[in-house]
């Protein structure tokens, strides 16, 4: 493998140089691109990488709520401060930024463990909207405020307009939440019915409890994987049961 002066492998950088132009952002550093698309488990299996994507992560959450924030004020001038949040949580949902990342190609160009490799790291939904939030806090960096902006919203500015018109997949925690809040002034609960597998490759077993009743469980590979399908379970399970909940929680969803 041929190194260049910069550490990086030339099939790294030429990696990298495609995924550039599938993002439309050509980076000034791309050894920082390089660091937003390393997950941690990389950098504990090999010593020569001492820095991974979480402090890029971390910004990129950051400068991505501040953008997803300014845009939907400024979109929706009419809608009250709920709506806002409502929405706002769709478009920074881990479900959006994975299928995002997915779009984007960033599960090709992570860099990852062998163990993570070997579970389906490169695909689990966790991995995925982290790395994105990575390359956001990087772009930031790179290319300033103004040009970071502008890639977030090429990005989600679609996702709104599906949330608007309710073509969005839909964060059913957030919706059976609210329901539980109108309709009996407490919260659900999640609980852990069983878990299983080394912790490089857990499963967990959630249940959704409502008052008296629960539902699921519902698998996931991490535990909001897990809490976001119970929910769903019991979302599909008060609408089945119709009446004045269904309503309710159709006007919510």
């Amino acid at each position: 493998m041929l190194f260049g002066t910069s550490g990086l492998s030339r099939e790294r950088r030429d990696q990298l140089a495609a995924f550039q132009k599938k993002i439309g952002v050509r980076f000034k550093s791309v050894e920082l691109l390089s660091r937003a698309l390393t997950h941690r488990s990389r950098t504990n299996e090999d010593p020569s990488r001492n820095e991974n994507n979480e402090r890029l992560e971390f910004l990129g959450d950051a400068v991505l709520g501040m953008v997803a924030a300014s845009y939907l004020y400024r979109k929706l001038p009419d809608r009250a401060e709920g709506e806002l949040a409502r929405v706002k949580s769709f478009i920074v949902s881990e479900d959006t930024l994975s299928d995002v990342a997915l779009g984007l190609g960033v599960d090709r160009a992570l860099l990852i463990g062998k163990g993570e490799e070997q579970s389906g790291g490169r695909t689990k939904k966790a991995i995925l909207a982290d790395a994105m939030e990575a390359v956001i806090g990087a772009c930031y960096l790179d290319q300033g405020f103004d040009k970071a902006c502008a890639f977030i919203l090429k990005l989600l500015a679609p996702e709104v307009d599906k949330v608007l018109t309710n073509r969005h997949r839909k964060d059913y925690k957030t919706i059976v939440q609210e329901f539980v809040q109108k309709q009996y002034r407490s919260y659900p609960k999640y609980t852990v019915v069983r878990r299983s597998g080394p912790d490089h490759d857990r499963t967990f077993w959630i249940a959704c409890v409502i008052e008296d009743r629960e539902y699921g469980p519902a698998e996931g590979k991490n535990k909001k994987e897990a809490e976001q399908k119970a929910a769903s379970l019991a979302y599909e399970a008060i609408l089945e049961a119709g009446g004045p909940e269904a309503r309710l929680l159709q006007e919510l969803g």
